[in-house]
């Protein structure tokens, strides 16, 4: 039976079949790559990681100093994330292994803005080739669904602008010092991801290729457009375009709610969840 609560996104490193999961799907030749918090990356999930053949680890840290890091995270263990990261690169070498590519990927808000120098800066010292930014997504059609730190006010959006420029260029400069690739979620250009607002009479969303390229499935079978969608609008209900438990994929990739999806987002009246994006929060 389809579920229609609300999904959870959840930390991978606590499912302890993840390393027999990562292995089943390199057998079949898949690509595989997730985003964790680095929170509890032990030696031992080092170890497993690795020899699972695992292709990429993308680490989320949004402080570059603890104190940041802790009020965003709300748990003071940069340290222990730190600490994980530099025994991953130990253990990728110990085991004669180039895999998994390490990437950071940090959440811009008014609060870590100004420390995405020193992240870049961490990054190099953690030999970390790449850090990647992403705007912050909250409910910007629905201001009483904003919660947490996902509100407007604490958005890199059409604020503090002369700010922004200042820390992309020295993000920029640090980047072509040090050897850190320097980029925006969605591989876009850092710069152009935190520019001012733009007009909705642009239609921005109709770059987006996601409903078309990427099959985004939750743990408890729901298909969803895209993993950004269940934060941008409270009617969770609409996104779901079908259940793996249901049906199987190929039937529900080209559907009729799918197609209904991707045609409306081709227009300049797509779902509310798209309406915002690339308008209020980067693509």
């Amino acid at each position: 039976m389809q579920s229609t609560l609300r999904d959870r996104i959840g930390e991978p490193l606590l499912n302890r079949a993840l390393p027999r999961m990562i292995a089943y799907l390199k057998a079949r030749g898949v690509e595989v790559l997730f985003n964790s918090n680095g929170a509890l990356l032990t030696p031992a999930w080092q170890e497993a990681l690795v020899r699972s053949e695992l292709d990429e680890f993308r680490c989320s840290i949004d402080g570059a100093q603890p104190a940041t890091y802790a009020l965003i995270r709300g748990a003071d263990v940069l340290h222990k994330v730190i600490r994980g990261l530099e025994g991953l690169a130990k253990t990728k070498a110990r085991l004669g292994s180039t895999a998994p590519r390490v990437s950071i990927w940090c959440v811009a808000t008014s609060e870590n803005l100004a420390e995405l120098p020193d992240l870049v800066r961490l990054a190099a010292r953690l030999a970390v080739p790449e850090v990647y930014l992403q705007r912050m997504v909250f409910f910007a059609s629905e201001p009483e669904a904003q919660y947490g730190m996902a509100r407007e006010e604490l958005a890199v959006f059409d604020t503090a602008l002369a700010q922004q420029e200042e820390v992309i260029a020295a993000c920029e400069a640090i980047s072509a010092q040090l050897g850190v690739a320097f980029r925006a979620s969605g591989a876009r250009d850092a710069r152009d991801s935190l520019a001012a607002q733009r007009s909705r009479a642009a239609a921005p969303w109709r770059a987006c290729l996601r409903p078309w390229t990427t099959a985004y499935v939750t743990a408890n079978g729901n298909c969803l457009p895209c993993c950004i969608s269940p934060f941008t609008t409270n009617d969770y209900e609409s996104l779901i375009l079908g259940n793996l438990f249901d049906k199987p994929l190929v039937e529900i990739w080209n559907n009729a709610a799918y197609q209904q999806f991707r045609t409306k987002l081709l227009s300049t009246q797509p779902h509310k969840a798209c309406a915002n994006c690339g308008v209020m929060w980067s693509l």
